[in-house]
């Protein structure tokens, strides 16, 4: 019998193939997006030193969102990234998408922190 993989197991699959293309370094740290079925989170991440340089996501108090999972939290959370990054300095980086489509809520992170400086 054929074992169908859940859509997270392809998911992971599709994010360390393009992990092995991606890597975030100290002048050009890489963008990261996690998304669950309530929030969005995105870290901005070194990974010759394997640190978090800047986090932000649609839990943080400065929100105050009430829904965290749809396309307007995923814009504010995109601004907020950008707003962190751009104050330690940091104004490019690489984009991971961490396996999901670059569509919906992804898609609004990315293009609001465009938006707010962010270059990538």
């Amino acid at each position: 019998m054929i074992k169908k993989r859940s859509r997270n197991e392809a998911r992971l699959i599709r994010h360390k193939r393009i992990r092995n293309r991606i890597k975030g370094t100290s002048s050009v740290p890489r963008l990261n997006v996690f998304r669950s079925n309530a929030h969005i989170y995105a870290q901005i991440i070194d990974d010759e030193k394997s640190e978090t340089l800047v986090s932000a996501s649609s839990i943080d108090k400065e929100l105050k969102l009430e829904n965290g999972s749809n396309i307007e939290a995923a814009k504010q959370v995109g601004e907020l990234i950008a707003k962190r990054a751009l104050a330690k300095k940091i104004e490019k980086v690489v984009f991971d998408r961490g396996g999901y489509l670059y569509h919906g809520r992804v898609k609004a992170l990315a293009e609001s922190a465009r938006a707010a400086g962010l270059k990538f």
